[in-house]
């Protein structure tokens, strides 16, 4: 059973997860990434133990969404190294893909499915079942409706619902609260918050406060600002 969701939080039962050894931790070294000739990211580490969570901040177009998808895999960086508990993840793709659950701007549900049945992949991968992730999103009454008639914020919580079911370890999410209601918000920072305590790792981007305790920072300078020769430091904007 994945977890539980009482009247007021989402509870996990599980006390870990089983693919991921306690020193595992994700890892940026000296990432840099153009687009074109321009220079997008420059420099930038970090580096994550099991359980931390991270907040990337910066201007539209200094690249907090590239950052995500190099760290996901989904992007090659043009110089530096992503690892995974210290292996580099392009040594093995289908790997570190197996490990990532993310989640871009767009909700990626099927009109044509139900929120279940847009679920039920995620929960095949995972050997879960949809059921408590729909609980904790407070999504019962929807969940046999086609996608195409859900809101924007209801389509949100239910990428977020398969965000939860599937039992990925490295959560990267890029304005994962777009559309949502307060609410909403808090049932999504209990879920965040079980995540973390089963030694998950958790780094997003948003333009308003997530209800996470105990985060770390990461600033990304806006490069169109600095010539490319500038000498600008980006490593000591990480908290």
């Amino acid at each position: 059973m994945l977890a539980k969701h009482g009247s007021r939080r989402w509870e996990s039962t599980i006390s870990g997860y089983h693919d991921t050894p306690p020193t595992s931790r994700l890892q940026a070294c000296e990432l840099s990434v153009f687009r074109g000739e321009r220079l997008v990211l420059d420099d930038i580490s970090l580096s994550l133990a099991p359980g931390e969570a991270m907040i990337l901040h910066g201007a539209n177009g200094s690249g907090k969404s590239t950052l995500l998808r190099v760290l996901a895999g989904l992007r090659q960086a043009d110089g530096g190294h992503v690892l995974w508990a210290g292996s580099d993840i392009a040594a093995d793709r289908a790997a570190h893909a197996s490990r990532v659950a993310y989640l871009g701007h767009q909700d990626a549900l099927k009109p044509g499915l139900t929120l279940r049945e847009n679920l039920h992949l995620a929960c095949v991968l995972a050997d879960t079942a949809p059921d408590e992730a729909i609980d904790a999103f407070a999504l019962q009454p929807l969940a046999d409706l086609p996608a195409r008639l859900l809101s924007a914020g209801q389509k949100r919580r239910t990428a977020l619902a398969r965000v939860a079911v599937s039992q990925r370890p490295l959560w990267l999410l890029d304005e994962p609260t777009l559309g949502l209601d307060t609410h909403a918000i808090e049932r999504f920072g209990h879920v965040m918050a079980d995540h973390r305590t089963r030694g998950g790792v958790i780094v997003a981007t948003t333009h308003v406060p997530l209800p996470l305790d105990d985060t770390r920072s990461l600033v990304l300078p806006d490069l169109a600002a600095f010539p490319l020769s500038g000498g600008h430091d980006t490593e000591g904007l990480s908290v």
